[in-house]
Order: C-alpha cells, then sequence, then structure tokens
C-alpha cells in the first residue's frame, strides 16, 4: 500500500486533500485510480487509512476509512549527528537512518572532515537531502518525515545536545563491551537520544574530551574499525532493537498484571 504525507490542514473530517508533486506521482507514475487504498500520514504523526476520491489536475482527494494507531515510530526521539563524509555517502546515511527510526539528522563539520559547505552549497544540499528523508520516510511506511537540519559546526551539535537526555559517541579507540551494553540498556520509552559519529577520519582527540566534558558518554562497537556509514547504521539499529524490545516487555507486564 502506498504512503503520502499531508499537511495537518490538508485534513478534513472525513476527507484528506493531497497537493503538491504527490499529486502528479499518483495521477502519472503510479497511475492509480479511484477507489484505490492509500496510507496517509499527517505531519503530527497521525495516520489514516484511505480510499482515492477524486484524482484531480491539481489536488487528489481521499476519503478516510479508518483512524490507524501511530505504531511504526520508535518510543524514544534519535537524533543523528553525522560528521560530513566524502562524496554521496550523506545521502545513503539519511535513506537508511530514516528506515531505522532516526528523528533528526544533524550534518556537523568536524575537524577531520574532508567536505566543506559554504551557506550556498549547504542549502541546496539539505533541500536534496530532505528529499530523500521523505521518499525513504514513504517507503518504510514511517508516520512522520525526519527533519535534515542545516549543517553545525561541533561546538554548536554539543550545544544542542545539551538538551536531550542521553547523548552517545561511538568512538574507535573506546574499550569495553560491557559500558555499552550498560549504555544502551539504560534508554528508557520516552527519552532524547543523540548519536555523534564521526566523518571518515574519526573524532579528533579534542573533540572526545569536549563530549566527555559536556557528560557525553564514548561507547565501543567492537573490535573492528567501522566505516562512518556503518558506525551509525549500527547504532541506530542497536537502539532500534532495544527499544521496541523494551515495549513488547513493557506491554507484556501490563498483560500480565491485568490477569
Amino acid at each position: 500500500m502506498y504512503q503520502f504525507f499531508v499537511e495537518d490542514t490538508d485534513v478534513a473530517e472525513q476527507i484528506i486533500t493531497i497537493t503538491g508533486s504527490d499529486v502528479n506521482h499518483i495521477k502519472n507514475v503510479l497511475r492509480m485510480k479511484s477507489g484505490e487504498k492509500v496510507r496517509i500520514s499527517s505531519k503530527s504523526g497521525q495516520n489514516y487509512y484511505c480510499q482515492l476520491a477524486d484524482i484531480g489536475e491539481m489536488t487528489v482527494t481521499a476519503e478516510i476509512l479508518s483512524e490507524e494507531a501511530a505504531d511504526t515510530e520508535l518510543p524514544c526521539r534519535i537524533y543523528l549527528f553525522q560528521g560530513l563524509p566524502k562524496n554521496d555517502k550523506m545521502e545513503l546515511i539519511i535513506q537508511k537512518a530514516v528506515e531505522l527510526g532516526v528523528t533528526e539528522v544533524i550534518p556537523v563539520a568536524m575537524k577531520n572532515c574532508v567536505v566543506k559547505l559554504d551557506e550556498k552549497k549547504a542549502d541546496s544540499k539539505v533541500k536534496r537531502w530532505q528529499s530523500i528523508a521523505e521518499s525513504a520516510a514513504k517507503q518504510s511506511k514511517r508516520s512522520m518525515i525526519p527533519e535534515i537540519r542545516m549543517p553545525m559546526t561541533y561546538r554548536e551539535a554539543l550545544e544542542f545536545a545539551k538538551e536531550l537526555d542521553i547523548n552517545l559517541v561511538p568512538y574507535e579507540n573506546e574499550r569495553g563491551m560491557t559500558a555499552t551494553k550498560e549504555a544502551i540498556e539504560a534508554i528508557c520509552p520516552g527519552q532524547s537520544v543523540g548519536v555523534f559519529i564521526g566523518p571518515e577520519g574519526g573524532f579528533d582527540e579534542a573533540e572526545i574530551r569536549a563530549a566527555r566534558e559536556m557528560g557525553m558518554q564514548p561507547i565501543t562497537l567492537g573490535k573492528r574499525i567501522l566505516r562512518t556509514e556503518t558506525a551509525g547504521f549500527t547504532t541506530l539499529s542497536i537502539l532500534m532493537y532495544h527499544l521496541e524490545s523494551s515495549v513488547v516487555t513493557v506491554r507484556v507486564s501490563e498483560l500480565l498484571r491485568s490477569v
């Protein structure tokens, strides 16, 4: 079933109006017809099971058949602070991070980053990255489109992360999987979690010192050195498993108490 996103203002009592590029996609690419079923999510994360009613030149209207529970999102808000990588790696990172449940992606200019973006290039890149995030959100049936922020300096990223509940920093020189396990298992549903990933050249030692001074927790992902994209995917996958397993455990406990 195809997935589309609309603004909250596009949702009426029983009708949802789709506008913009999705109209052409529905009409001329997918060649959908009235009566076909679709899943539509509002920007606030509400999901609707709908039936296409009218396919026009500028708008598509869909009749709401039922309102679905927002059950495709992780129970934590996860912020990926990604050191700017070379070439087009950021596109792959964003696509997979969205599939794995990230809430926001913040590109970060770190000391060992090869890529340097001026304001004009950054604005163009972010628009492209946001489009990739939207496509990935549709493909993975997300209930919301993760935001791709404008690139920050490392210091700006640290200040932003101060407002989050927990910040993890996978670092190749950190040791001790027991500490990583304890850090992950301490994360509870409802918390906000920052994940800092270094660029191809890794973190500078001064950046790690600054992270520690801010109360962030460097962790290890194992004995092998991972590429920047692999480190992010690995951390997000571990978090996804832990958080979704935690929700199942809580629900089972609640059922047992109610018996």
